[in-house]
């Protein structure tokens, strides 16, 4: 007589596989554990597409907003973050003293000028980037206030070029005509 467990268990003798029983108990309720978890991603996933979707849909027929509009303000956006970077980047290359607040303000005027999308990413951009900022602020610094003013000022430069004021109001004298 065999005992529950070695080679020669009647589990053992059907699944034809030497050392490996077929449809034990765990093995039973794992895979009805398993079938309706994978089954639950997938609908979640599908829903919040659909979500997302729907979203979409319902707000551009209450709204009006054609297909195109979407794509101009898309791609709009998508050249203000551009014109924000290219700011950015000059401003790392000119490495000028005093000129930040020049920079700020010429990007957003930039991104601004792009249309609606234009604005709306040069505000994001701008927003993201003082909070940010104040975060760091807050690690590097403490609750000081430290660089509080500094960010209000740099603020005020970017809603000033958002506005379509011109942005060589924050120029600096001697920041190169390149810029």
């Amino acid at each position: 007589m065999t005992r529950a467990g070695s080679t020669g268990s009647p589990a053992h003798q059907e699944s034809g596989r030497k050392g490996q029983p077929q449809n034990t108990k765990v093995d039973q309720f794992y895979q009805k554990k398993k079938k309706p978890v994978h089954f639950c991603c997938i609908c979640l996933t599908l829903y919040s597409k659909m979500k997302l979707s729907i979203g979409i849909i319902f707000c551009s027929l209450v709204l009006g907003v054609s297909s195109r509009e979407w794509f101009t303000f898309l791609k709009e956006a998508g050249q203000g973050a551009k014109d924000m970077w290219r700011a950015y980047s000059d401003m790392r290359e000119a490495n000028y003293k005093g000129a930040d607040k020049y920079f700020h303000a010429r990007g957003n005027y930039d991104a601004a000028r792009r249309g609606p999308g234009g604005a709306w990413a040069a505000k994001v951009i701008s927003d993201a980037r003082e909070n940010a900022q104040r975060v760091t602020d807050l690690f590097k610094f403490g609750d000081s206030g430290h660089g509080a003013a500094d960010s209000r000022a740099d603020q005020a430069a970017n809603e000033w070029g958002r506005s379509g004021k011109d942005p060589n109001h924050f120029r600096p004298r001697g920041l190169p005509d390149k810029y």
